[in-house]
């Protein structure tokens, strides 16, 4: 693939941890900065990736070789593309949450019709650094063997950066929405539907939105449920919804001790509960079970997961690096998908009420969405819930 010259091109280095380096050039802003190092197997998808709050101060590595190629879709303006809602119709969030991008093959011709600007440019407009042109393959058989650490980009001329500088006290608050908002699903000039007597009343949905993708708005919304979205440590009290919908999110799911408790309240409800993710690990604290750091996560779209009791597998989109144990799953939960690779619970459920959750992402954006008639099934639950249906 054709690089376009550069009349200036700066050395960078990835330092890890470990004392180990990788070198090779900047691209994007050209400033140092440190995060945890962390790699996704994906082949495309990059803007999806790159927008995707779940990976906020994280530097992430793209295992694929070329990355760029084609582009990143904006207005002619150069602009985000926000549908009426305001939500991003091509990003999972209003900006580039990770802290760095390593690639091994940069790509700053683009061709795609939708294309408005380079990779790079668009990383240094969102003052976010890269480093390309170093052997990913290696750094990734590194991260798999060690598992993921703290690293640093050190570009050229700029000063020194340390390896905490990059550690972030509470990732979710940062990307979590600061106040309620409602959406319905007809515009969104429109009120949510009235609770009147002999109403067939929408859905109504409460999103407990931990850094929620923006693609989870977008298929709520597209089944006709309105979605009362809530910041992450916003309790229930006072909020009229039919099911409760947890997103997913960055970091240590223990250090949302406030999410945790707003759901094991609602737990005590009746009301339908699923879970994406962060949301997965999320319900299993507030069960009463456990969860631990894997040693370098799942990240990318082609994750294989198999429906417990069942032979049937599917390809999934994964960005997490905890997991849930499931002997600590309490009586009436069970594991409901576990991954193929490795084992790990990707997925639990209860026995005894509409509540249930997976690690992966079944909205996909990027990867496939073969998992999407799981949302189906959650508005399927509401809609009974509300019809009076006990399961």
């Amino acid at each position: 693939m054709k690089r376009k010259a550069s009349s200036v091109r700066l050395s960078a280095r990835l330092v890890l941890e470990d004392g180990s380096e990788f070198i090779g050039w900047s691209f994007g802003k050209a400033r140092s900065q440190a995060g945890e190092v962390v790699f996704t197997t994906g082949m495309t998808g990059y803007p999806q990736s790159l927008t995707d709050p779940s990976y906020r101060g994280q530097i992430l590595v793209a295992t694929y070789p070329l990355v760029g190629n084609y582009g990143i879709p904006l207005d002619k303006q150069g602009n985000m593309i926000l549908d009426e809602w305001g939500i991003p119709v091509h990003f999972e969030s209003n900006r580039i949450q990770v802290a760095g991008f390593v690639v091994a093959d940069l790509c700053e011709e683009p061709s795609h019709f939708a294309s408005q600007t380079t990779l790079s440019n668009w990383m240094e407009k969102n003052n976010v650094p890269g480093i390309y042109g170093i052997d990913t393959r290696s750094l990734t058989e590194r991260l798999r063997e060690h598992g993921v650490m703290r690293g640093k980009i050190l570009v050229e001329g700029n000063r020194e950066v340390t390896f905490e500088s990059g550690d972030i006290s509470h990732p979710v608050a940062e990307v979590s929405p600061k106040e309620v908002r409602r959406y319905s699903p007809l515009s969104p000039l429109s009120p949510l539907s009235p609770r009147s007597p002999g109403d067939s009343p929408v859905p109504r949905i409460a999103l407990l939105d931990c850094g929620a993708k923006a693609n989870i708005l977008r298929v709520l919304l597209n089944r006709g449920v309105e979605v009362i979205r809530l910041p992450w440590n916003h309790d229930l009290s006072g909020i009229e919804y039919d099911g409760l919908f947890l997103s997913n999110g960055p970091g240590d799911p223990k250090a949302c001790g406030k999410t945790i408790a707003t759901i094991r309240t609602a737990l005590n409800d009746t009301r339908p509960i699923f879970g994406i993710c962060l949301g997965n690990q999320l319900m299993a604290l507030a069960a009463g079970a456990d969860t631990y750091k894997l040693p370098y996560g799942h990240r990318g779209q082609n994750q294989p997961c198999i429906e417990v009791g069942t032979e049937r597998c599917y390809i999934t989109s994964q960005n997490h690096g905890y997991a849930v144990r499931e002997d600590t799953l309490p009586r009436n939960w069970r594991a409901w998908f576990e991954n193929a690779n490795d084992g790990t619970v990707e997925g639990i459920r209860s026995e005894k009420g509409f509540f249930r959750a997976v690690q992966f992402h079944p909205e996909g954006c990027p990867g496939p969405r073969d998992t999407e008639f799981l949302i189906d099934q959650f508005i399927q639950d509401v809609r009974q819930y509300m019809a009076g249906g006990k399961k």
